[in-house]
């Protein structure tokens, strides 16, 4: 038997699947470390199912890679777009599946296997994928700089909503606003036969549906033997998970609907200016290590300049400071940008003003307000998914509402609506509310 195999018998489990609801997606790591802790997970070979519009797989670009044998200090240096890589170099995660709704396309489609290790330049984690997502953010280095060396399987899928459509014969039937979303009591008449929705739990939603009848497509099948054809292939998730000794299920309420903050604290004029300034100018095709060094190099020194440009205007935004570094090649667009921001506010976050424009690289943050179809839509593609899923050893909720990327408007009925697929799927669940407490797991 190997030493995985018998680390796996002897996991402790749960009597009742926990859940951990935090606001901030990186406060729900010590969750996960607390489970490794007690032996309810295993220190390796864990597979992380990711729901999110937001792929969260940066890495904290300065930080000694040896932090992460140190938790308390760790917990303290992530945020919310880099703390799943550190757990995959500490030698927790091997597989992360990212499940993204069709608005977000920050990383290419299917398999990617590279390495995660200490850069042995700097001291800070590295990894040796080419994806523009790494690039952007000088994270590539050659395998021949790496130690530590941990291989990391990801695979990025894409989950497509079911489609709903209107039921022309219940226009006298029944009120839609009194029937349950996806999930009715005789939807054999109105869904293909094949159609299997949680209609347990979501019998008593009463939310009013904008009109007709919510049917399932034929298409959208979702029967034992069938897959959800148009959601995700279950199969594939399957085999992933199959290498793996133990999953934790992820999930951010930003993957239902999700905004774009920092299109709302800017203009649009000065939103473009952001995007000139930290553009990132994609590489071609069949490069050479020296060409991705060089790539990396260049777009390093880029945001270095950045950020000391907007540092020094913290301590001081006078003419004279911005007319100075609005003369070096490419910087010559800061002089309307620092005008008009000073024009709309007395002192400028100078510090948020550069935190937007690392948003703003080679492609945009996601934004897709929902509308509540197709937020059951994605709902019913989530449940589809779980149902032909193995139990997670726990669920990880992020509510990402305080900084605006779930619509503060749509959280809470989001984050019931999936605690309703949870239970559907799992029975009596182990619910912690972490963001409303004022406890945290050491």
């Amino acid at each position: 038997m190997s030493d995985s195999a018998r680390e796996r018998v002897r996991l402790r489990r749960y009597s009742e699947l926990p859940v951990w609801v935090a606001e901030d997606h990186q406060e729900v790591l010590p969750f996960i470390y607390r489970a490794i802790g007690s032996k309810h997970l295993p220190a390796s070979n864990i597979s992380f199912v990711h729901f999110d519009s937001h792929p969260d797989l940066l890495i904290p670009v300065n930080m000694p890679a040896d932090t992460v044998f140190d938790k308390e200090t760790l917990f303290g240096k992530l945020s919310i777009e880099n703390w799943i890589m550190p757990a995959v170099y500490a030698g927790h995660f091997s597989h992360i599946i990212w499940l993204h709704p069709t608005w977000a396309q920050q990383i290419k489609e299917g398999k990617h296997h590279f390495l995660v290790g200490k850069d042995t330049s700097t001291t800070t984690i590295r990894v040796t994928s080419t994806d523009h997502y790494f690039l952007s953010d000088g994270l590539y280095v050659p395998e021949d700089q790496l130690e530590n060396q941990k291989p990391l399987h990801l695979d990025v899928i894409m989950v497509k909503p079911y489609k709903l459509c209107n039921n022309q014969e219940g226009n006298d039937a029944v009120s839609s606003a009194k029937k349950p979303k996806l999930a009715l009591e005789d939807a054999e008449s109105t869904a293909s036969p094949n159609c299997d929705s949680y209609s347990e739990g979501l019998e008593k939603d009463t939310v009013t549906q904008k009109s007709g009848q919510a049917c399932l497509e034929p298409s959208c099948s979702c029967s034992e033997s069938q897959e959800c054809q148009t959601a995700v292939n279950t199969r594939e998730v399957l085999e992933i998970l199959k290498k793996g000794d133990a999953f934790v299920l992820d999930i951010d309420l930003d993957f239902f609907s999700v905004k774009n903050p920092f299109k709302e604290m800017f203009t649009q004029e000065e939103y473009k200016i952001l995007q000139e300034l930290y553009q990132f100018k994609k590489p071609g095709t069949n490069l050479t290590q020296e060409d991705l060094v060089d790539c990396v190099d260049t777009r390093t020194h880029q945001l270095e300049d950045l950020e000391a440009t907007f540092a020094d205007l913290c301590d001081c935004d006078d003419e004279d400071t911005i007319q100075r570094w609005a003369s070096n090649p490419g910087m010559e667009s800061l002089v309307p940008l620092i005008r008009s921001l000073k024009k709309r506010m007395a002192v400028p976050d100078y510090e948020m003003v550069h935190q937007a424009g690392l948003t703003c690289d080679y492609s945009e943050l996601p934004h897709h307000v929902s509308t509540e179809q197709e937020i059951e839509s994605l709902i019913q593609s989530v449940y589809c998914l779980l149902k032909h899923l193995p139990k997670p050893t726990l669920v990880t909720i992020a509510r990402s509402s305080l900084d605006d990327y779930c619509p503060c408007e749509q959280v809470d009925s989001i984050q019931e609506k999936v605690l309703t697929v949870l239970r559907s799927l799992y029975g009596t669940l182990d619910i912690h509310l972490a963001y409303s407490a004022d406890s945290s797991p050491s």
